[in-house]
């Protein structure tokens, strides 16, 4: 069995390596399909998705209006800080694989507390049309 639940945000990055227009400051309408695999329990459901809304969307509520930085990205972080603006660390460049990626690591932890849940998989839309998309087992 396979339950997905979306979920939608305002963000801000830059990519300061790119050679085009994405080394500037600028933000994206993020979409973000969360998608579960596993056995149904006793019950029939694989999971409440007011489970899925409890772990997921305290994560999104830092995200949404908040500018995303790469932690090597110290002229941003401080300029961030200095200014009071909101922002997000993490350990990559802000690609929307990346983001994937991270989102993918974070959630795997708090699913894995539900054993019939086996895989997850993240697919986070940058804009309408381009996506990044990663799967993991638990």
């Amino acid at each position: 069995m396979r339950i997905a639940k979306e979920f939608v945000w305002e963000m801000s990055h830059r990519l300061p390596y790119h050679e085009g227009n994405c080394k500037n400051i600028h933000g994206h309408s993020y979409k973000m399909e969360l998608s579960l695999e596993g056995e149904p329990n006793e019950n029939g459901m694989l999971i409440d998705f007011y489970h899925i809304e409890r772990i997921v969307r305290p994560v999104i509520e830092q995200l949404d209006h908040s500018f995303i930085v790469d932690k090597q990205d110290k002229v941003m972080i401080d300029f961030l800080a200095n200014n009071n603006f909101r922002h997000f660390v993490i350990d990559n460049f802000t690609t929307c694989e990346n983001i994937s990626k991270f989102l993918a690591e974070h959630f795997k932890q708090e699913f894995r507390k539900f054993p019939n849940i086996k895989k997850i998989g993240i697919k986070v839309f940058e804009t309408v049309d381009a996506f990044a998309e990663i799967e993991a087992y638990l």
